[in-house]
């Protein structure tokens, strides 16, 4: 499996952003999609998780705000981002898991066995 994650950039402080990541090879039966982002001083965090039934977790810092979506005939899946503030500044990672945990489990980032390259986030105050 390869992610090609894009869509990262420079906004200002309640604008929006919408990252993209493109998955190819054998995706078939991936139990879950996920978004994750990590800045230097930090560890990697979760922002989005999207099930493989549809359903979809948030990082508490990002609920109401960011949405994942996926466009299946196209592969591609999409973290829409939306009041951004400067504390959303980071790296932000494309992943796939191919683990199905139950909907009572949480996923973390040790779940996810494929990784794209990255995208900058910048956002400034």
């Amino acid at each position: 499996v390869q992610l090609q994650a894009s869509g990262g950039g420079f906004v200002q402080a309640g604008g929006s952003l919408r990252l993209s990541c493109v998955a190819s090879g054998r995706t078939y039966g991936m139990g879950a999609v996920g978004w994750f982002r990590q800045d230097p001083a930090s560890e990697r965090e979760l922002v989005a998780v999207e099930r493989w039934g549809g359903t979809a977790d948030y990082g508490d810092s990002v609920k109401g705000r960011f949405t994942i979506s996926r466009d299946r005939a196209k592969n591609t899946y999409y973290l829409q981002m939306t009041s951004l503030k400067p504390e959303d500044t980071a790296v932000y990672y494309c992943a796939m898991s191919n683990r199905r945990l139950i909907s009572s489990s949480r996923y973390t980032a040790e779940d996810f066995t494929f990784w794209g390259q990255g995208t900058l986030v910048t956002v400034s105050s």
